[in-house]
């Protein structure tokens, strides 16, 4: 039973810290006299969700997999948009 109690809590901190990167990026504004510092935020936020996710995936079920690897996906792509500022 901790086996399965351990993979649910990897899986939920990794898609605590999903959310947490998608909303930090998704308050961004380039216009904000402190785009700096909340940009290194959103960085911080998505470098942590990666490590969430890979620490997640080590022994995830099927169900979780394919969430964390759409987690990982979108992650990508959230980097690709703080890569253009």
């Amino acid at each position: 039973m901790p086996y399965n109690k351990d993979k649910q809590q990897a899986f939920q901190a990794a898609q605590q810290a999903f959310v947490q990167a998608e909303q930090v990026t998704s308050n961004l504004q380039p216009d904000d006299e402190d785009f700096g510092h909340h940009l290194k935020q959103a960085e911080r936020e998505v470098r942590e969700a990666e490590q969430m996710i890979q620490k997640a995936l080590r022994n995830a079920s099927e169900h979780q997999r394919n969430e964390l690897q759409k987690f990982e996906s979108e992650l990508e792509e959230m980097k690709g948009n703080l890569n253009q500022y």
